[in-house]
């Protein structure tokens, strides 16, 4: 919006998380000059009415989100993630609307232990509920350019974080319970580790991919540097100046024990070069989470 471009968006602001959290995100985005539509992708006739006849792009950042709530409810995830881009994609191609941007995940590659993580990788054994919704997202996006010439950009997100984070999520969680003393959760001997992304960097490889989609394309968007849970933790307790107390667990079922992104096709494709370290990147939601804002 700040560069122009009219943006319509639809939301369902369930309670996976606070609603009224989003609904302060929406607002935010509304006085940016957004129309924001309340309604759920798994309506068809809801999704049909707030769909726009024309549209340069649409961006599909809607799922159910989660690798652990995915195993309590496998059903809603595969309703939500799959029927909903399904209906998505027939709004599109009743519209004639040519292409889309769709927010994968990084969890699709499942426990591989070949790293860094490549597109070409071979995608067989998805570890949690929510991976396999997302790689069947990727195979529907394939049959619709094949079937009615849908061009499409599939980005594998990894563990993306910063000023915004979710609250279920391990660093916003782990910021809030070590400034208030509690102790937190620490699955398995730290050596776990994952390729933590700044939302500043995701942003940029969305928007780049808005400008560029073409053909059926798959690209990983991941932060280029791998960090484990102990690493995690110690980078939370330097930005707020404090120790964290651990309640050491047994790893959690689905969890992967680690992920790394291959970016050279999006350094290619898209120009993307990820530009924040995780040091300065936590220091950043820090300082977020303790301002009004926050």
């Amino acid at each position: 919006m700040k560069r122009g471009d009219v943006v319509v968006g639809i939301d369902d602001f369930n309670d996976f998380y606070d609603p009224a959290i989003k609904r302060r995100n929406a607002a935010e985005v509304k006085s940016l000059g957004a129309r924001i539509i309340e309604g759920d992708l798994r309506d068809f006739d809801a999704l049909d009415r707030a769909m726009p006849d024309a549209a340069d792009v649409v961006v599909n950042l809607a799922a159910r989100a989660g690798v652990r709530p995915s195993l309590e409810q496998p059903v809603l995830y595969v309703d939500t993630n799959v029927r909903g881009l399904t209906h998505v994609l027939e709004a599109m191609r009743v519209r004639g609307l040519k292409k889309i941007v769709h927010a994968s995940s990084s969890s699709v590659y499942g426990g591989q232990e070949k790293v860094p993580f490549s597109e070409t990788d071979p995608i067989n054994r998805p570890w949690s509920p929510y991976a396999a919704t997302k790689r069947a997202n990727e195979l529907f996006l394939q049959t619709y350019h094949h079937l009615y010439g849908i061009e499409s950009h599939a980005l594998r997100f990894f563990t993306v974080y910063g000023p915004g984070q979710r609250p279920d999520l391990a660093i916003m969680k782990f910021i809030q319970m070590i400034d208030a003393g509690k102790e937190i959760p620490f699955y398995g001997d730290g050596k776990s580790g994952r390729d933590y992304t700044f939302i500043d960097d995701i942003v940029a490889g969305v928007l780049a991919s808005i400008d560029r989609v073409s053909g059926c394309e798959i690209i990983n968007l991941g932060g280029d540097e791998p960090i484990t849970l102990t690493e995690m933790v110690q980078t939370i307790e330097k930005a707020l100046g404090k120790k964290a107390s651990l309640k050491h667990l047994p790893d959690q079922p689905g969890d992967v024990p680690r992920t790394m992104a291959d970016i050279s096709k999006a350094r290619k494709m898209l120009g993307y070069a990820p530009k924040t370290d995780f040091a300065t990147g936590v220091a950043r939601q820090v300082a977020w989470w303790k301002s009004p804002k926050g």
